[in-house]
């Protein structure tokens, strides 16, 4: 059992003073080492266009490359460090498994990932009046989400589905950023995805505080979009795109389908307990639940459970009013060896 802190990240201001603040956060961590380590050890399989990035940044959401030139000015990197770091496009995921369930009351999912690969940051981002949607939840690569709510009660996530024949396009965790920060609805994310070059294959789970809600099956090839309470990790309506082995995904989907009358807490425990199957500590495989995150979109509160911890409840409302959350850290516990790379160094580094 190994403890693990995730820092927690409070900003308000210009995307461009933001990334600076983030720079200079990283400066205090080995995660620039790390990162240059990891692309020394599986080369990059594709190419940079700095060029073409800027210009989709600037049809979609212009105002986080400014956060990107922030990060670049204050970590004095090159353009094309800045693109395979922060800008999130052209890099292939990994396996991995995760679950979500929602309804009109509830929107609750598991982060299956691996260890090394996981930030441990959870932000809470507030950009000027008029660039953006503030949003609150886990980062992932600095600048992505993997899930979150923004400000006006909009909750996303994503599945991974493939690793098919990836085409040029954006990875899961900007694209979840795009959707919090730039869509008000579900239509509008629906529009967002339905246009968006996609690298990989992810399905994005999206509900609004209207109750409108649906899963975008995506892959670099097609998107189509259905509507349903849970997701895992195989598409429904592009069944050509699964892998082979569903095995997992099928038996959490069944799970799932079982779920009646939900209350937060009998979710919270299905999530959690390592005895119910969506609870798993397969890290090795890149498949362990590192996070569980429950969204309220009609007051704009969370929970949050890193690991085998306990939930943190996040005022996210009391936080847009202004009243900044207490502590700056969740601290907990993980079933694994594995080290969390980032969230490990950050920790060194502060001790």
């Amino acid at each position: 059992m190994a403890e693990i802190i995730m820092n927690v990240s409070q900003f308000r201001g210009s995307h461009y003073d933001y990334g600076i603040h983030q720079g200079e956060q990283l400066k205090e961590t080995h995660y620039m080492e790390n990162r240059e380590y990891e692309w020394v050890k599986r080369r990059p399989k594709f190419q940079l266009d700095h060029e073409e990035t800027r210009k989709l940044y600037m049809e979609i959401a212009p105002s986080i490359w400014e956060e990107l030139e922030g990060l670049q000015d204050s970590l004095k990197i090159s353009d094309e460090s800045v693109l395979l770091n922060f800008a999130h496009y052209r890099v292939s995921p990994k396996d991995s498994g995760c679950s979500v369930f929602l309804d009109d009351d509830h929107f609750i999912r598991n982060y299956d990932y691996h260890p090394n690969a996981y930030d441990g940051v959870y932000k809470l981002f507030k950009p000027e009046a008029g660039r953006g949607y503030a949003h609150t939840g886990p980062a992932s690569r600095v600048t992505g989400r993997m899930d979150g709510m923004n400000e006006h009660g909009l909750v996303a996530g994503y599945n991974f589905m493939n690793r098919k024949t990836p085409f040029d396009g954006f990875t899961c965790f900007i694209i979840s950023r795009f959707i919090l920060e730039t869509c008000r609805t579900a239509e509008e994310a629906r529009v967002l995805l339905a246009n968006i070059p996609h690298r990989g294959g992810f399905s994005y789970i999206v509900q609004d505080k209207g109750n409108d809600s649906f899963i975008a099956e995506t892959s670099p090839r097609n998107v189509v979009f259905r509507d349903s309470a849970i997701c895992t990790n195989h598409y429904e309506e592009m069944p050509g795109e699964n892998r082979r082995y569903m095995k997992d995904s099928l038996e959490r989907q069944d799970i799932l389908t079982d779920i009646t009358s939900p209350t937060k807490e009998s979710l919270k425990t299905l999530f959690t307990d390592e005895e119910k199957g969506l609870y798993v500590d397969n890290y090795k495989s890149w498949s362990g639940t590192i996070h569980t995150s429950y969204y309220d979109k009609d007051d704009l509160t969370t929970e949050f459970r890193i690991g085998n911890g306990d939930f943190h409840f996040v005022d996210f409302k009391k936080w847009l009013d202004g009243s900044d959350l207490e502590t700056d850290h969740f601290r907990s516990t993980i079933d694994t060896d594995l080290p969390f790379t980032t969230a490990d160094w950050q920790r060194k580094k502060r001790l």
